[in-house]
C-alpha cells in the first residue's frame, strides 16, 4: 500500500510511452523513446521500490 505512488506512476509512464510510440513513426526516435523510458523505470525501481 505504501508503493502506490510508484506503481501509478509506473502505469502513467507506459501509458505515455504507448502513445508517444504510436504517435512517433521513425524507427529510430522509437528506439530512443524505448530506452529513456527503460532508464527511468529502472531508476524508479532501484532508488525507491527496492
Amino acid at each position: 500500500m505504501q508503493n502506490i505512488g510508484y506503481y501509478l506512476f509506473l502505469l502513467v509512464a507506459i501509458i505515455v510511452a504507448f502513445i508517444i510510440i504510436k504517435k512517433v513513426t521513425t524507427c529510430v526516435l522509437k528506439s530512443v523513446v524505448l530506452i529513456v523510458l527503460l532508464v527511468v523505470l529502472a531508476a524508479v525501481y532501484f532508488l525507491y521500490i527496492r
